[in-house]
């Protein structure tokens, strides 16, 4: 496609909003502009893609399958663009942006209690946190800091060893019978639930113990360790997670282990940076202060 014939990001707002508000009008109220030019915008991109987005319906607006396709895409693009803006407005002026990724349950049990007072120390750096847990680029995605769980090989990065996990089997005490747990196979009749970042968890952890059974695999399948540790509070079965992640529930007595075997596992949790960033302060103020703070945090009170 010629890139004169690319549609605009005008376009694309006109018919972002029009979706959501479901009126040309509307929409024209929010962008500042008027109903027939948010109109003609939509008619042009339909032009552009040579597929209409709307249907008009006894005069209301109704989104085509091929409008809901594209909505999703340009959503895509506008948050990358509004993104990009404030990446580059915050560049070079007082302020900067420190761009950090990290594993969903580990970021909100681990990470997140460790910044307390980290905006009391660098004032001028504002942190943008995002979850990611697949495989991706530090330099093509701009993310100055990763933290993530694996070998401690990052490519073109240097990665910082935090913390090893021991993973054990947690559930809700209602859910135990009454005699306990006699012997590890007895878990499996509590269901097993299953995380999606660790398949191979169950049947390590029974292997371990020269524990077979064929319900390893078995069982109602998570995202993140945090959706499981919820389903395990429910009484929906045992979750298989890292000790310091299920804690906070451990320690209120929502959770409890009923066997106390812990698996350590091979790989451990990392914090990665690229190689040229080593020196740059943001990112040596953001790396220090995680390594003073790795062990349980205290109450971080302003100055």
């Amino acid at each position: 496609m010629s890139h004169r014939h690319l549609p605009s990001l005008t376009a694309m707002q006109c018919f972002e909003a029009s979706v959501r508000h479901m009126s040309f009008t509307r929409a024209a109220d929010e962008l500042n502009l008027t109903q027939s030019a948010v109109s003609k915008q939509v008619a042009q991109l339909e032009a552009v893609l040579e597929h209409p987005l709307f249907r008009r319906v006894r005069k209301r607006l109704q989104v085509t399958p091929e409008g809901s396709l594209y909505l999703t895409e340009v959503r895509k693009i506008l948050a990358q663009v509004e993104m990009s803006t404030r990446y580059m407005q915050s560049y070079g002026g007082q302020s900067v942006v420190l761009n950090v990724t990290t594993l969903p349950t580990f970021g909100a049990r681990w990470l997140i209690p460790r910044l307390n007072g980290f905006r009391f120390r660098h004032p001028r750096v504002y942190l943008n946190i995002a979850n990611r847990s697949e495989p991706f680029d530090l330099e093509e995605e701009r993310v100055d800091v990763a933290f993530f769980f694996g070998h401690g090989a990052w490519p073109r990065a240097e990665c910082i060893k935090l913390l090893e996990e021991e993973m054990v089997p947690v559930c809700s005490p209602a859910v135990l019978p009454v005699d306990g747990i006699q012997e590890p196979l007895e878990l499996t009749k509590l269901v097993l639930l299953q995380s999606s970042t660790r398949p191979e968890a169950w049947h390590d952890w029974f292997e371990a113990q020269d524990c077979y059974t064929e319900h390893s695999y078995h069982g109602p399948r998570f995202d993140t360790f945090y959706m499981a540790l919820r389903a395990a509070r429910a009484g929906c079965g045992v979750a298989l997670a890292p000790r310091f992640l299920a804690e906070e529930e451990l320690q209120a007595g929502l959770l409890t282990i009923p066997w106390t075997f812990g698996l350590t596992s091979r790989d451990a949790y990392y914090l990665a940076y690229p190689e040229h960033k080593g020196e740059d302060t943001k990112v040596r103020g953001f790396i220090d202060w995680i390594l003073e703070h790795r062990e349980a945090p205290g109450d971080v009170v302003a100055p």
